[in-house]
């Protein structure tokens, strides 16, 4: 009897579906990730063994190192908001080009009679400014304080929550700076805030 050939079919195997899946995964990721954004100064965080995820709005960091203070609020809004307060307090008037230029900006450690001047700067003579930081003295001249009040006041107005205070600091960062930051908090009644850390390595 004579045996029946079974015809062999082909083992190759159509990839196009599997590479179109692999392109949109990688687009999605590319799309979603957020760039890590540089610190005005180099900031080395404290180690810790708490991983508790830092909230993406409703939050203003306070990144302290050099002995200067900066402030990074999120959202445009907000920031725009608290840039036109702040100018209002000061007597200072900002255009709608100068509010959306520093809507788009992170941390800022500027002092307001020089803000009009820094934000009218170009984009890389900017990144080069050597900035000074917010002045915080506890005494006559603290624009740290205004600034986190009119910050938490347009948080407040925009988005009817509570705004909450991160502070970033050096490691190696004198305690009375830190300390001057604290204080500024205390004032606004403000007793409850986050301290920004690294992860701590396991040995």
């Amino acid at each position: 009897m004579p045996r029946v050939k079974i015809k062999r079919k082909s083992t190759s195997t159509d990839m196009t579906a599997m590479c179109d899946v692999a392109f949109l995964l990688l687009t999605f990721f590319i799309l979603t990730a957020k760039t890590k954004t540089p610190d005005p100064v180099p900031i080395d965080t404290p180690a810790s063994t708490v991983t508790i995820k830092q909230p993406e709005e409703n939050i203003a960091t306070l990144v302290v190192g050099q002995g200067k203070v900066f402030i990074d609020i999120t959202g445009s809004k907000i920031r725009e908001a608290t840039l036109e307060s702040m100018g209002q307090k000061y007597g200072i008037t900002f255009t709608p080009a100068e509010k959306a230029r520093y809507a788009n900006m992170q941390a800022v450690g500027v002092p307001m009679n020089q803000m009009k001047q820094f934000l009218n700067m170009e984009s890389d003579k900017r990144e080069d400014f050597k900035q000074p930081g917010i002045p915080a003295d506890t005494t006559a001249n603290n624009e740290l304080f205004n600034w986190v009040r009119e910050a938490r006041i347009a948080d407040k107005e925009i988005n009817s929550a509570e705004m909450r205070i991160s502070i970033k600091g050096n490691s190696k960062e004198e305690y009375p700076t830190i300390k001057k930051v604290i204080d500024i908090l205390q004032k606004q009644k403000v007793n409850k805030f986050s301290l920004i850390t690294s992860l701590r390595s396991a040995k």
